[in-house]
C-alpha cells in the first residue's frame, strides 16, 4: 500500500460556487473533527481537509483518531475513527483545545471524545440521522437517550440525513458519505473545491476513472447541500507565505529526509505507527537509487542494517516502541563495533502491546540505557515535521562521523500530523560521499582512537589493507579480543569521550522568552507547539514564564544547569508516566518523575518537576497552560 506524496502548496484558485444566502463569517483559529466507526474514511476526509487548506495558505495541524483495535465493534466509543484538524491564519503547531465543529456519523462514538474532554458547550455537532429511524428498537433508543443527553452538556446538534443525500447519488452510502462530507466541510469553511478535486484524484486515481467521478458527484453534492441550507458559514483568512510551501506528515517527512540524505539502505519490519514511513519509501525510494528491505521480523531488520552499514552504505532501519526492544541486542553490537547505524523509532503508547495506535513519548530511557553494559548512543528528537525532514540528514552525517548508532525519537503524532513547511533547498551537502576506496594504511589501526576525541578512521570491507575482523566482544585498538582489564577500560573511555566531543561542539539550547524568571516549561519532540502556545498565552498577562526545547537528548545539550538555575521553578512537560506528586499518595516517598525530568535532575541536581500524562492523546495548550498558573500561583502564596 502506497502513502500518499507530498504535495507542494500553491495559490488557491476561485471556485465556481453555487450561491449562498449566508455570508462566511471571518474567524483566525477553526478546530474541526470528523468522528466514524472505522473504516468509514473519516481519517482520509480530515487528512484531505487540512491538505487542501495548508494548500489554499492555512496553517494547518492534523491529528488521527485511531481505534485501539484492528476489527472495533461498530457504534460504540471504543470503535471511534476519525481525525482532527486546526486551522488558522497564522502558523499552527498542535492540536489546541476544543473543537468548533464536528461531524459524527453516528451518536456513539461522539462519546470517545466528550471522554477526552474535546469538546465545549457550544460545540456543533453535525450528526447523521439514519439512526432514529433503525429498524432495530435498541438503537432508536440508544441515539434519542444520547441526543438528549448530549443536547444537555450544551452541545449544538444539528441532525442531518446524510446517508439519505447519498444514496440519491451511489448505491452504497457507506463508500461515499466521507465525500459527501468533504463537501459539507468545504461549504461550512469557504475551501476551495478545486483544490478537494485534485486531492480525491491523488488520492483515488489508482482505483479508476469511475471510482473518481463518483467521488466527485459526492463532493459537488455535499458542497451545495451545505451552501444551501447551512445557517452560518466560516472563513479562516490567508496569510500569504514568503516561500513556497510543501504539506506532508511527520512519517513521510522521515521518508523523504531519508533520501535526502543519501542513505541507499533501509531495513524495516511493518508496526505501527511507524509503517506508513516504509510505505512512503516503498513507492519512492528506488527513484532515489535506495533499496528497501522488509525483513522477516525487527531483529533480521536491524541485522541486515548493520551488515550494509559495514559494507560501507550506512543504513536505516525505522520502528516503534516494542521494536527497539527487540532490536537491542544488536544496537550494543553496532556500539561496540562502531558501526554507524540510524534508527527511527516512531514511539507509541507502551509497555508490550501497549496502546499501538496512540500517542506516547516514553522510549527515552530505553533509547538510553536499554542495552547491555555502557552504550552510549546519539539520541535526537525533532519537535516539528518540518525537523523530521531535516534531522535525517543530521542523523546519517553523525553516525558516520561518530562510528556510532543514531536514534530519532518521533512519536504518533507527528508521524500522522499534517502541516505546512518551507520547501526544502536541497543541497549536494546533505548527500553522502562516495566511500573512499584508496588503499588503507597499513600503520592505522582499525579503531585508531584519538585520545582527545574518541574518533578514529573507518575502514571499508574491500579496501586494499583495509580488511580487519569486526567482533561484538570488547578489543583493543587493533579489534583484537581485550583479554587485560585496561583495555576494556580504555574501549568504554573512547566511546563516551566521542559523545563528550559532539556536545563540545554543540551551542547551549535557546530559550522560548526572557533567560530568567519564575517558571521553565521544559519539553521535547511533539510537544512543543502546545508548549510554546501556553506559554505565550501566560506571558500576555505579563507573568515571567519561559519554555526550553530540547532536540538532542544524548549528549544532553550543554549549559542546561546554568539555564535551568536562573529559574525559580522547572518542569518538563512529557507523554509519559510519573508518579502524583500529592504528598498523600502512597507513590510519594518513591516519586518515579518523568523521563526528561528524571534525566534532567541526574544532570543538573535542579529540583525539576513534571507534568505528564499517558492518556494517549496529545497535550492541549489549555492543559499546559493551567499548570503554569497553579505553579505561579504557589510561587506568590506558598
Amino acid at each position: 500500500m502506497n502513502s500518499p506524496k507530498p504535495v507542494l502548496t500553491k495559490k488557491s484558485r476561485p471556485s465556481t460556487k453555487s450561491p449562498s444566502p449566508v455570508e462566511p463569517q471571518l474567524v483566525s483559529n477553526a478546530i474541526v473533527e470528523i468522528v466514524s466507526d472505522s473504516g468509514e474514511g473519516s481519517q482520509t476526509v480530515g487528512q484531505i481537509f487540512g491538505i487542501i487548506s495548508a494548500r489554499m495558505g492555512n496553517g494547518a495541524w492534523t491529528v488521527e483518531i485511531i481505534p485501539a483495535e484492528i476489527e472495533p465493534p461498530p457504534r460504540s466509543s471504543a470503535g471511534a475513527s476519525g481525525n482532527r484538524i486546526r486551522i488558522g491564519t497564522e502558523v499552527v503547531t498542535n492540536m489546541g483545545d476544543t473543537a468548533d465543529v464536528v461531524i459524527a456519523f453516528n451518536e456513539q462514538v461522539i462519546y470517545s471524545r466528550t471522554d477526552k474532554g474535546a469538546f465545549r458547550r457550544g460545540t456543533h455537532i453535525f450528526l447523521e440521522d439514519k439512526w432514529k429511524s433503525a429498524p432495530q428498537e435498541p438503537i432508536r433508543e440508544a441515539y434519542s437517550a444520547a441526543l438528549a443527553d448530549l443536547c444537555s452538556q450544551g452541545y449544538l446538534i444539528h441532525e442531518i440525513a446524510m446517508e439519505e443525500e447519498c444514496l440519491r447519488h451511489v448505491d452504497d452510502a457507506r463508500r461515499g458519505k466521507n465525500i459527501w462530507a468533504l463537501g459539507l466541510l468545504c461549504a461550512l469553511y469557504d475551501r476551495d473545491i478545486g483544490l478537494a478535486r485534485e486531492e480525491i484524484l491523488r488520492k483515488l486515481s489508482r482505483k479508476g476513472t469511475e471510482v473518481v467521478e463518483k467521488n466527485y458527484t459526492l463532493l459537488q453534492a455535499g458542497y451545495e447541500w451545505g451552501l444551501a441550507n447551512l445557517a452560518f458559514r466560516y472563513t479562516v483568512p490567508i496569510k500569504p507565505a514568503k516561500e513556497a510551501m510543501v504539506v506532508m506528515n511527520g512519517n513521510q517527512a522521515i521518508g523523504l529526509g531519508s533520501m535526502a540524505a543519501g542513505f541507499e539502505v533501509c531495513s524495516m519490519y511493518p508496526i505501527t505507527p511507524a509503517t506508513s514511513a516504509s510505505h512512503f519509501l516503498a513507492s519512492s525510494f528506488q527513484e532515489a537509487g535506495g533499496f528497501l528491505h522488509q525483513a522477516e521480523d525487527e531483529i533480521a531488520a536491524i541485522g541486515f542494517a548493520i551488515g550494509a552499514s559495514y559494507a560501507g552504505k550506512t543504513a536505516l532501519t525505522i520502528t516503534s516502541g516494542p521494536g527497539l526492544a527487540l532490536k537491542t541486542e544488536f544496537i550494543g553490537l553496532a556500539v561496540m563495533a562502531e558501526v554507524p547505524l540510524v534508527i527511527v523509532d516512531v514511539q507509541r503508547g507502551g509497555p508490550s502491546t501497549g496502546l499501538p495506535t496512540r500517542v506516547e513519548q516514553s522510549d527515552l530511557l530505553a533509547a538510553l540505557f536499554a542495552s547491555p553494559g555502557d552504550s552510549p548512543k546519539i539520541i535526537l528528537a525533532p519537535s516539528t515535521i518540518d525537523e523530521c525532514f531535516h534531522f535525517m540528514i543530521t542523523a546519517r552525517k553523525l553516525a558516520e562521523m561518530f562510528r556510532t548508532p543514531v536514534i530519532v525519537l518521533t512519536d504518533a503524532n507527528l508521524a500522522t500530523g499534517v502541516q505546512p513547511f518551507p520547501k526544502p533547498k536541497l543541497s549536494s551537502d546533505w548527500i553522502a560521499p562516495p566511500i573512499d576506496m584508496s588503499p588503507w594504511d597499513k600503520n592505522v589501526n582499525p579503531y585508531e582512537w584519538d585520545a582527545q576525541t574518541g574518533l578514529s578512521q573507518r575502514p571499508v570491507p574491500g579496501q586494499k589493507d583495509g580488511q580487519y575482523v569486526l567482533t561484538g566482544l570488547a578489543h583493543d585498538e587493533k579489534s583484537h579480543v581485550a583479554y587485560v582489564s585496561k583495555i576494556n577500560q580504555r574501549t568504554h573511555d573512547m566511546r563516551s569521550r566521542k559523545l563528550a566531543t559532539l556536545q563540545r561542539s554543540l551551542n547551549p539550547p535557546v530559550v522560548n522568552g526572557d533567560p530568567h524568571g519564575d517558571v521553565l516549561v521544559v519539553g521535547w519532540g511533539s510537544t512543543r507547539g502546545a508548549i510554546e502556545e501556553a506559554v505565550e498565552r501566560v506571558r500576555q498577562n505579563g507573568s515571567k514564564v519561559s519554555s526550553l526545547h530540547l532536540r538532542i537528548l544524548s549528549p544532553l545539550e550543554p549549559g542546561l544547569k546554568n539555564i535551568l538555575s536562573k529559574f525559580k521553578r522547572v518542569i518538563t512537560v512529557e507523554i509519559n508516566y510519573s508518579d502524583d506528586p500529592n504528598p498523600g499518595d502512597p507513590k510519594a516517598n518513591n516519586r518515579r518523575y518523568a523521563q526528561l525530568a528524571f534525566c534532567l535532575r541526574s544532570h543538573t541536581f535542579i529540583d525539576v518537576d513534571c507534568l505528564s500524562m499517558v492518556h494517549g492523546i496529545p497535550f492541549s495548550p489549555a492543559t499546559i497552560e493551567a499548570e503554569i498558573k497553579r505553579i505561579l500561583e504557589n510561587i506568590e502564596n506558598p
